[in-house]
């Protein structure tokens, strides 16, 4: 409840939150990060289910990756908490409403959890960044790659960079940037000037995976696996086998067919 308490008031006191008298009152849960710590996580299902959807499209991570031939210097910028660099409507504070036992709050910055997050960020990037994308950099939603073929390349990359997001009033989060590097991890991927890889941590979890009990297991599996697909030569036919037990209507069987291309 302490860390509850201490995250509201570092809400509050940076302008992001204000008490609230709303009819909403979306629920509060505590979600665990990998250092152990936890941050508020507002459950907004209720109010997605009423809100229109914005289509904008999120890029695909495989054309994301298309642009990385010939560059050797890598920088990464994290512009987290991004969501909340973007103002609401003042007119819909009341609906991003939270209760918990401190009280009754509202948002007055984009929170985390709202079905049109995604899409409203990336439109926003894609338009302050346009006249940069895949010429030297691409960006997913708050995160940033800037790739170069040399260091004095990078060097003219990088300002750019740095002086647009300074115009447009966006900040990162220093503790989670990286300067001036030959091989940097992003999106769940390594890259360097070899190419594009697996991130090892992400290829030691698929390998201590343990056998699906259930149809959620696979689906968990398979979505793990099939996030680098395109480094495993005839993926949906290996997949194939685990697919079926998926579907409603098949009765779940771990059997030695299951086994072998589980284990392929």
């Amino acid at each position: 409840m302490k860390e509850l308490a201490e995250q509201l008031k570092e809400l509050s006191d940076k302008g992001f939150i204000r008490p609230s008298s709303s009819p909403w009152g979306a629920p509060v849960l505590f979600v665990k990060k990998k250092d152990g710590s936890f941050w508020i996580f507002i459950d907004y299902q209720g109010l997605n289910k009423l809100t229109v959807k914005n289509c904008y499209p999120l890029p695909r991570i495989d054309d994301l990756f298309d642009q990385f031939q010939g560059s050797s210097v890598y920088s990464k910028i994290d512009l987290r908490p991004g969501y909340h660099q973007l103002r609401v409507r003042e007119e819909d504070f009341l609906k991003t409403a939270f209760r918990e036992r401190y009280g009754h709050y509202e948002f007055q910055v984009m929170p985390f959890g709202l079905t049109n997050a995604p899409a409203v960020f990336m439109d926003l990037m894609n338009q302050v960044y346009k006249p940069y994308l895949d010429k030297f950099m691409i960006v997913f939603i708050d995160d940033i790659l800037i790739y170069s073929k040399d260091e004095k390349e990078h060097e003219e990359h990088l300002k750019a960079i740095l002086e647009l997001l300074k115009k447009k009033e966006l900040y990162a989060k220093f503790s989670k940037c990286e300067f001036w590097f030959p091989k940097v991890q992003f999106l769940s991927h390594v890259i360097d000037k070899q190419g594009i890889h697996v991130d090892p941590a992400k290829n030691e979890s698929v390998k201590d995976w343990t056998s699906p009990k259930s149809p959620t297991e696979i689906r968990k599996f398979l979505g793990l696996a099939g996030y680098y697909r395109r480094f495993i030569e005839g993926f949906s036919k290996i997949a194939k086998p685990m697919t079926k037990l998926t579907q409603k209507k098949v009765k779940f069987e771990w059997g030695d067919k299951q086994k072998q291309h589980f284990n392929y």
